[in-house]
C-alpha cells in the first residue's frame, strides 16, 4: 500500500511548529543560565572577598596650654632717718625722686615685689631702733608699678599694736596690690587668698624668723606671721586647696651683714620646697645673697637693700639686688625661665642728700669710681655659676 504524501501547507505547519519548540527551549535555558549568573554575582564567595583595610584614625592630641607672668624682685625699704629727711621737702614726704632709674625697669614685669622693712605706722616718723615710716613711701614705690609686698619682718612689731592696725589700714586702700604677713584678724590670716595673672591662679605667703624680742598682743598672734614649719605647712595646703598653681613665700631670715645663707635659711628652703613652695624671696641679711635651685625650688636668699642708710657700715650694705625671672606653668608644672638680676647702688652725698638708687648698668664713674670692678665682685656671689644670666632684656 503506498504512504500518502502531506500536504504542503501541513507540511510547512509541522516544521513551523518545531522550530517554535527549540525556540521555546533555547529561550528557557538562556533564561536559567542568566538568573544563575546574576544568583552567583549577588552572593560572591566570602572566602575570595578582598579585605578592605580600615585607615587607623589618629586622634588630636591637646598640646599642653602654656602660662607664664612675670616677676621681678627687690629687697628692703629701709627708711633710716637720713633717707625720709632726704624726701622731705616743701612741707611733705615724696620718694619719687630716689627710684627714677629703676621705675622703666619695675614696669616690665607682672609682678613686682619688695620687702616694706620699716612699718608705716602712723603718726611721726622714727628712726633705728624702732622705725616708723611715712605713708608717702608706700605711695610712691607702688606708684611706679610695686604690687607685692612683704609686711613680715623684725621690725613690723616696732610700733606696737596701733602701728599693726593702722599698717593693716593703709595697705587695705592699696586696692591692686597684694600684702602678706601682717592681718587685721585670724579670719583674714587664714584666709590665704588666691590671685590671678595672666591666667595663672598664684598665693602669696610671707614670715620673718624674727621680732627683734617683741611680741604681738595676747591671742593676737595674727598680727605677723612668725615662721614655723606648722604654720608653713597649714597656709601651703589651703593654697593648693584654694586652687594655687604658684606658691610664693617671702622669708625673712638669716645673719645680718652675711653674704652666705646659714644652716637654718638652707633647712627651710628646703621644707618649703618639698610642700611644693615654687619661689622663695629672702631678706633680713641687708647684704646681698646667691640665687639656686632647691630641688625645682628658685631661691633668692637675701635681696640686700632696695634703699638704706648704711653706707657708714660698709659698702655692701648699699649695694643690692633686683631679679626678674618668668614663670611658666606648662602642663601642670612650674619652671623659670629667663633668669637674670642687676646690682643696685645706693647713691647719696657725705652730707646725706640726693638719695637715688642707680642700676649698675647706669653707673658712670663719677657716681662710683670702682664700680665695674664692684659688679664684678658681687655678681661672683650672687650667682657663682653664671647660671641666671638671663636671656629677655629684663633687668638691664
Amino acid at each position: 500500500m503506498q504512504k500518502r504524501k502531506l500536504k504542503p501547507v501541513v507540511k510547512n505547519i509541522l516544521f513551523l511548529s518545531i522550530i517554535v519548540v527549540i525556540a521555546g527551549i533555547v529561550l528557557a535555558v538562556f533564561t536559567l543560565n542568566n538568573n544563575d549568573k546574576k544568583k552567583t554575582e549577588e552572593k560572591p564567595n566570602i572566602e575570595q572577598k578582598e579585605e578592605v583595610k580600615e585607615e587607623p584614625v589618629e586622634e588630636e592630641v591637646e598640646e599642653p596650654t602654656e602660662k607664664r607672668m612675670s616677676i621681678v624682685m627687690t629687697g628692703d625699704a629701709l627708711l633710716h632717718g637720713a633717707v625720709f629727711m632726704d624726701a622731705y621737702k616743701n612741707g611733705k614726704y615724696d620718694f619719687t625722686s630716689m627710684f627714677t632709674l629703676i621705675a622703666p625697669i619695675v614696669k616690665k614685669y607682672d609682678l613686682k615685689y619688695y620687702n616694706q622693712e620699716t612699718i608705716i605706722g602712723g603718726g611721726a616718723p622714727a628712726h633705728y631702733p624702732r622705725f616708723n615710716s611715712p605713708k608717702a613711701i608706700g605711695d610712691n614705690l607702688t606708684s611706679i608699678g610695686f604690687n607685692l609686698v612683704s609686711l613680715a619682718n623684725n621690725h613690723t612689731l616696732d610700733r606696737g599694736e596701733s602701728g599693726l592696725k593702722h599698717s593693716v589700714n593703709y595697705w587695705k586702700t592699696k586696692a591692686t596690690v597684694v600684702t602678706a604677713g601682717s592681718y587685721g584678724s585670724k579670719a583674714e590670716r587664714d584666709e590665704v587668698p588666691v590671685y590671678e595673672r595672666n591666667g595663672i591662679k598664684y598665693a602669696f605667703l610671707a614670715y620673718t624668723t624674727c621680732t627683734n624680742g617683741l611680741s604681738t598682743p595676747a591671742g593676737k598672734s595674727y598680727y605677723l606671721n612668725v615662721y614655723s614649719n606648722a604654720l608653713a605647712k597649714k597656709d601651703i595646703d589651703q593654697a593648693k586647696k584654694n586652687g594655687a598653681e604658684v606658691i610664693i613665700v617671702a622669708m625673712h631670715w638669716g645673719v645680718e651683714y652675711t653674704h652666705k645663707p646659714n644652716n637654718e635659711q638652707k633647712t627651710i628652703a628646703k621644707y618649703l620646697s618639698s610642700q611644693g613652695v615654687n619661689l622663695i624671696i629672702g631678706s633680713h641679711p641687708h647684704v646681698i645673697q646667691p640665687i639656686e635651685y632647691v630641688g625645682e625650688t628658685l631661691v633668692v636668699y637675701s635681696l640686700g637693700n632696695l634703699i638704706s642708710a648704711q653706707r657708714v657700715m660698709g659698702i655692701e650694705k648699699i649695694i643690692g639686688l633686683l631679679v626678674g625671672t618668668d614663670i611658666v606653668v606648662k602642663d601642670g608644672k612650674v619652671t623659670f625661665e629667663n633668669t637674670g638680676f642687676e646690682l643696685l647702688y645706693t647713691y647719696y652725698t657725705a652730707s646725706n642728700r640726693n638719695f637715688k638708687v642707680y642700676p649698675f648698668s647706669k653707673l658712670t664713674t663719677k657716681v662710683l669710681s670702682n664700680h665695674a670692678s664692684l659688679n664684678k665682685k658681687y655678681r661672683k656671689i650672687v650667682d657663682p655659676g653664671g647660671k641666671f644670666n638671663g636671656t629677655k632684656e629684663q633687668t638691664s
